[in-house]
């Protein structure tokens, strides 16, 4: 007895079948209703979602002997039977192109497509899939009969690379109608497969579908397949471990040991826990795959959320680790996953990938943004932090982190404020809120900065790249150097300056930008000769923190910390 393939088997007979693609069904059926069909249209999207499917239902509507009023075909009468099973057919022709692709095909199917179609009500339909392999010169032949074609004669052209063809052919996009079908959702694809295996009466555990709608990956053709194959694999039932050994999938058991592993900051477990992933034969690129999947629900599970498209036993696993992870350590994962993966995939030696990113994971608990450290070691002399304790509370006592790694603060920790400069000598502005002079005004304007770096920091460095120039009235005027850039950052920033302004001299004062001369008025590269060594003036702020904080000068000693400025 022959097995017709569930894909085959269930594929649409009629636009309204288009699962997800509700936009393209309405489009093709109103063109067909409405005696508005085009000459040429082109169907791009992922494979598997339907494209041939959609082309094959538009050449059964225009030849239907039973048509609906809506432009549906009927599927049971013998024109729609052989368009549908794709026997010979003299009216619709499908080509592939990826093996048709040069100009000597191209001109064949011109010349076949001048013919008129066996009936005076019937319409001669080319379908050509893979239509992106087609070369320059056999588009080239084509452009003529796609700008001014016989009657009644329809050019489908499928494709999943539709950019190729607007690099290769671009003149022809302008012929055609384009539609675009949607890569499908997991909730999509497994209400399909219920529907499927209640048709075929096959016992299927939910989330056995699950599992095969995940990896799917939005095709529903790709979806079929797999349910065949795990049909065939198993004995009678779908379970979800059948499905993982006939797909290869890794078992959600082993990624909740894996959450257990690193949860228990256990590096120690890694080679072991690798070494049993390789000699069970595992694909590491699969592992990867799925690791990214359950690092996603966790993500979700400890924002709130709810994960979708997931088995039961992943979101068990998922809800049994939430409460031993922040937030911070499921991202910091997804981006180190996100870093090693590529070098995962294509490195000869993908097992030392793996077990480097793993033993970053499980290294988590030695991570700690600088303001975390500075918080548990209590106040300190030049920086904000928790007031002092009561005289009678004994001297504070430093706890140590609980997440700090020897030799590495995180690049993208909180950077503590830089100690005050020292401070100018004091110039009198003039009456309490009344506007500065030139002098005034350059003398505190260091003040300034550092009233608006406590609020705003990227300003505060944006207004490094600038310097007083004058004052006229209540108008201050600065200029800024080096480029563009800095002149625009400010501009946006217009009211932070003002207020710190303000909190300095008490006035209400407006700004106003102008690019600074080279070495003129307003140039802070002529006032501040640090700028012309960055790595010294970097330096010499490192130092400031150490000598301002000794809590933190005795910390970086002890820990081994590099301090990034």
């Amino acid at each position: 007895m022959t097995h017709t393939a569930l894909a085959r088997k269930y594929r649409p007979t009629r636009f309204a079948d288009l699962v997800a693609q509700e936009h393209v069904a309405a489009g093709l059926r109103g063109a067909v209703a409405k005696q508005r069909v085009g000459h040429a249209y082109l169907l791009t999207g992922p494979r598997g979602v339907g494209k041939t499917t959609a082309a094959r239902v538009l050449a059964m509507a225009l030849n239907c002997e039973r048509r609906d009023p809506e432009g549906e075909p009927c599927g049971t009468c013998d024109s729609c039977r052989r368009i549908w099973s794709g026997s010979a057919n003299l009216d619709v022709v499908e080509i592939d192109a990826a093996s048709n692709r040069g100009v000597d095909d191209a001109r064949d199917l011109r010349e076949r497509a001048m013919y008129a179609a066996s009936g005076p009500d019937r319409y001669k339909v080319y379908i050509i899939d893979e239509a992106h392999m087609l070369t320059r010169e056999a588009w080239n032949a084509l452009l003529k009969i796609l700008e001014e074609p016989p009657p009644r004669v329809v050019f489908v052209f499928a494709t999943t690379e539709p950019q190729k063809i607007a690099n290769t052919a671009a003149p022809v996009l302008s012929r055609v109608q384009r539609f675009d079908f949607r890569r499908m959702g997991p909730g999509v694809i497994l209400e399909r497969l219920r529907y499927v295996a209640g048709a075929e009466r096959v016992a299927a555990d939910d989330d056995a579908l699950q599992l095969i709608a995940r990896v799917a990956a939005g095709g529903m053709r790709d979806a079929l397949s797999l349910l065949d194959q795990a049909v065939a694999f198993g004995d009678g039932t779908v379970s979800a471990a059948g499905v993982r050994e006939a797909l290869g999938l890794i078992a959600d058991e082993t990624y909740a040991e894996l959450l257990m592993l690193v949860a228990d900051r256990r590096p120690d477990g890694v080679f072991p826990f690798v070494a049993r992933l390789v000699d069970a034969g595992a694909d590491l690129g699969e592992f990867v795959n799925g690791l990214g999947e359950v690092l996603r629900a966790l993500m979700v599970r400890l924002l709130g959320g709810e994960p979708e498209g997931v088995t039961d036993a992943l979101r068990a696993t998922v809800d049994a680790c939430a409460g031993r992870f922040a937030v911070g350590d499921a991202l910091r994962m997804l981006h180190l996953l996100q870093d090693a993966e590529t070098g995962i995939r294509r490195s000869a030696n993908a097992r030392l990938h793996v077990e480097s990113l793993l033993l970053r994971f499980t290294l988590l608990d030695r991570t700690v943004d600088l303001q975390e450290v500075l918080a548990a070691l209590g106040p300190g002399e030049g920086r904000s932090g928790p007031a002092p304790n009561p005289p009678d509370a004994g001297p504070p006592g430093p706890t140590p982190p609980q997440r700090a790694r020897r030799g590495e603060i995180m690049r993208d920790a909180a950077r503590p404020a830089p100690p005050a400069p020292p401070r100018p000598p004091v110039v009198k502005s003039g009456p309490a809120g009344s506007p500065p002079d030139s002098t005034a005004l350059r003398a505190r304007w260091p003040e300034v900065v550092e009233a608006i770096r406590g609020r705003r920091p990227l300003v505060a460095a944006a207004l490094e790249h600038a310097a007083p120039a004058g004052v006229e009235g209540t108008t201050v005027t600065l200029g800024v150097s080096e480029s563009d850039v800095h002149l625009e950052g400010l501009e946006r920033s217009r009211a932070e300056v003002e207020a710190g302004l303000q909190a300095v001299f008490g006035a209400r004062l407006r700004v106003a930008y102008r690019p600074a001369a080279a070495g003129g008025e307003g140039d802070p590269r002529a006032t501040d000769s640090r700028r012309r060594d960055p790595q010294g003036d970097r330096g010499e702020r490192l130092k400031a923190y150490r000598a301002k904080d000794q809590a933190l000068d005795a910390m970086a000693d002890a820990l081994d910390l590099e301090l990034l400025d």
